[in-house]
């Protein structure tokens, strides 16, 4: 992972963070009263391919229909499916219930080709900034997006996305109940395909091919609506992230010595060699390889033959560990989240697993169990170990180049900088860490007062309902005039509370709308996250380069115990930790 600016240009990570950086503030836009990014594409379960795509706010799409309710500025329009939509306009006086009101906006069709254009231009520049081959890279990018939105799209497909809640309202009596971030594993496949079999078309496309940029990227605008969760529920974020520390620490002391250990002892690797493959199989995957092997000096080779091994192997785990998850971990979810962490080797590969298993445990317990978890904590519980994880990359490598310097390969009045830790330190992370905390920040006041609004209303609500109860039992005028009088009192109380709480409500409802926007980013650079995967894992490449005995190794401690260790160290701090539960 290199940290430093290169002569050639800017590096993928401080990319990620600029870019990430780029679709956080333009969605900020919402706050100000300026909808910048509405236009964006949302993709929806379909069975009827021209209702899949429509736009994210509200604010840009056409609507149609009949007014059943006006409201000083406002209008409520039911629209053909019977939605009620909720729709500002200056001249509501002019309308009357039954009406009919139309307003044009942005087609789906028209919203998706807005997005790629977008992606486009902004990702270009990047590229510019990276001093890439630029009409190579944009040419691929653009075969790149639309190979993999067809993926997406396709896993959307009501037979494969609907859950069994929804069957009625899609008109289907079967599913794979899989959810529509399917698509992600389609685009996996699909990616593996074209690089395995048609490798002259994986070569054309690698220059736009780059998993860890679009995986980076999708992070930093993630933390903006994890930081809306976090804030919505703190307690339980505070939770998650201490032990996902404390999870992290426990792998790094335990997987690295005996991955180390068995490279040397039983394989009779060379320390050059046994580092990075230590690194990279227990810690972080490529980014911890290329780091130890600059630590360590080792030659260029030998990150790079470690680096190619991860993203294999990674591919393997994406396809299987979250269908592992699914089937035994369905009814303690963020040990699932917690397990694809620790277990799956690279930011790209973790972080979509985690949102695979978020989508694809929900849906089973819904099926299985009734309950209907929040979205998005799984993935939150992820990319929380990983973070960690990451921050840690340029502590690990600093250790590791001290004691090379003075131990290992002692060279006269060498020394190792502190700065290298900074050097070698994630800059995404920056930018995750960034927009989480602002979110959080931001939306924290407000969660805390609609919190405590709620829970008087609600009580209020409990104390309305026996006092009505009493009053239809109580044949007492006088009793039936002063319970009167105490429900008008509590709905006084009730009204006035919910006017203090109106601020805070629009803030919550604000941010929602500016995650969401940011969303649809993250969700594309998801998915070109997964179909690159796929296309750079030639697996006959790998084998050309003879590099049988380094994959001996990764499968044995892979499979041999740091998947299964990740596993008891996610169960024994997160085990009985629930997301927040939805009524079904």
């Amino acid at each position: 992972m290199e940290e430093q600016v290169s002569k050639k240009g800017l590096n993928e990570d401080w990319l990620a963070l600029i870019l990430g950086m780029v679709f956080f503030v333009l969605s900020l836009g919402v706050f100000a009263g300026v909808d910048i990014l509405g236009w964006g594409v949302k993709t929806s379960i379909w069975t009827s391919p021209s209702k899949a795509l429509s736009v994210v706010s509200a604010k840009y799409a056409p609507i149609k229909g009949q007014v059943v309710k006006v409201e000083e500025q406002t209008l409520t329009v039911r629209t053909a499916d019977g939605k009620e939509k909720t729709v500002k306009v200056p001249n509501a006086a002019q309308f009357k219930v039954g009406d009919h009101y139309e307003k044009s906006g942005v087609s789906g069709f028209t919203a998706l080709i807005l997005t790629f254009v977008a992606m486009f231009l902004i990702t270009g520049i990047g590229a510019a900034l990276l001093r890439l081959n630029l009409p190579k890279f944009l040419l691929g990018f653009a075969i790149l997006f639309w190979l993999a939105y067809a993926c997406w799209f396709a896993g959307h497909y009501a037979h494969i996305a609907a859950t069994k809640n929804q069957f009625g309202h899609y008109g289907i009596s079967w599913s794979l109940s899989m959810t529509g971030e399917f698509g992600f594993i389609i685009a996996l496949v699909v990616g593996l395909l074209i690089g395995n079999f048609l490798p002259g078309v994986a070569e054309y496309l690698q220059e736009a091919a780059r998993p860890e940029l679009y995986i980076k990227t999708a992070i930093v605008i993630m933390g903006a609506g994890l930081g809306l969760k976090a804030a919505e529920s703190l307690s339980l974020a505070s939770n998650i992230m201490f032990r996902g520390f404390c999870a992290i620490v426990e792998a790094y002391l335990i997987y690295w010595a005996l991955t180390y250990f068995i490279a040397r002892r039983y394989f009779k690797f060379s320390r050059e060699w046994s580092a990075p493959l230590a690194s990279g199989i227990s810690i972080c995957g490529v980014s911890a390889a290329i780091a130890t092997g600059g630590a360590i000096n080792a030659r260029p080779v030998v990150p790079i033959m470690v680096s190619s091994l991860i993203v294999i192997f990674v591919a393997v785990e994406m396809v299987i560990l979250p269908f592992i998850a699914q089937a035994f971990l369905y009814h303690d979810p963020l040990v699932a989240g917690a397990w694809m962490g620790l277990a799956v080797k690279s930011d790209g590969g973790a972080v979509a697993s985690g949102a695979i298993t978020d989508a694809l445990i929900r849906a089973k317990a819904l099926n299985a169990l009734g309950t209907k978890f929040a979205e998005g904590w799984i993935t939150m519980t992820t990319t929380t170990v990983k973070m960690f994880i990451d921050i840690f990359i340029g502590i690990w490598a600093f250790i590791l180049a001290v004691l090379w310097c003075s131990k290992i390969e002692c060279k006269p009045g060498q020394k190792v900088r502190a700065i290298e830790i900074w050097h070698r330190f994630p800059k995404f992370v920056l930018g995750y860490a960034g927009t989480f905390f602002l979110l959080l920040l931001l939306c924290w006041p407000a969660s805390r007062t609609v919190g405590v609004v709620k829970a008087k209303v609600d009580n209020l609500n409990k104390d309305a309902t026996a006092i009505t109860t009493q009053l239809a039992s109580t044949e007492d005028e006088a009793e039936k005039t002063a319970l009167q009088q105490r429900l008008s009192q509590i709905k006084a109380q009730i009204a006035d509370l919910k006017a203090t709480a109106a601020g805070s409500e629009k803030t919550l409802k604000t941010a929602k709308a500016s995650a969401a926007e940011g969303n649809v980013f993250r969700v594309l650079f998801f998915v070109l996250t997964f179909f690159s995967i796929g296309l750079v894992s030639n697996f006959k490449k790998l084998k050309q380069e003879g590099i049988g005995k380094l994959a001996a190794v990764y499968v044995i401690c892979l499979f041999g115990f740091v998947i299964w260790i990740g596993l008891a160290i996610s169960w024994l701090f997160f085990h009985g930790v629930l997301p927040p539960v939805l009524p079904a």
